[in-house]
């Protein structure tokens, strides 16, 4: 079970994030520096209890758009991928947290499977041991998810993991407002994770964070 300490983390998540996005293929901000702000997200316990794991939906006012940033928190840099380092940040109770771009972090990736399956739960991003009753998930494959995904690919709207056995799992960028109420699953996927957060204006807005796709079966 995550624990959520009231305390200070120096820098902020917020301020890592300005400086990282604009390095990011799928931000789609201008010239000016980004204004990031949270609106949403979600967590996923590590059972071993050693990372933290934050699904973190910031909307930036310097343009109107949202992104999704699966985050992990580590206590010891994470060997071979130095290229997913966000930065790291003083935490007034756990102290030095190396942070990562969560998308490299076999840790999320595996407790990611879990969700969708339905064999792990969405956190609050904000309470100690609270469910998340806005985060939903679907699974319409009878066999497991992988979690060896080897290839992690940035697109213009999209993070794209591969594993060998040629299930992609699409981490949505992006996310957009679902028009009419709880989105739905897109064609030819065969699972997904779906989310809220706010929007600028204030309204609540749902909408697709995850997509999986798996080869046909034989």
């Amino acid at each position: 079970m995550a624990v959520i300490h009231r305390t200070t983390l120096e820098p902020t998540k917020l301020e890592l994030l300005t400086a990282w996005l604009p390095s990011r293929p799928w931000y789609h901000g201008g010239a000016g520096e980004p204004r990031p702000a949270g609106a949403g997200g979600f967590r996923l316990d590590d059972p071993r209890g050693e990372v933290g794991i934050e699904f973190m939906v910031v909307t930036d006012s310097s343009e109107p758009a949202a992104y999704l940033v699966p985050l992990t928190y580590r206590g010891a840099p994470l060997d071979g991928t130095e290229h997913a380092l966000i930065g790291t940040a003083e935490h007034g109770v756990l102290g030095r947290r190396w942070v990562y771009d969560g998308c490299h972090d076999p840790v999320l990736v595996a407790e990611t499977a879990a969700l969708i399956e339905g064999r792990a739960r969405a956190q609050a991003q904000n309470l100690t041991d609270t469910p998340d009753r806005e985060v939903t998930r679907a699974h319409a494959d009878e066999g497991p998810v992988p979690a060896d995904f080897t290839t992690v690919v940035d697109t213009a709207e999209h993070t794209e993991l591969s594993a060998p056995d040629g299930t992609v799992l699409r981490v949505l960028r992006t996310p957009r407002p679902a028009p009419d109420g709880p989105p739905l699953p897109e064609p030819g996927t065969s699972g997904h994770v779906a989310g809220a957060w706010e929007l600028p204006d204030g309204t609540r807005a749902q909408g697709l964070f995850l997509v999986l796709r798996t080869p046909p079966r034989a």
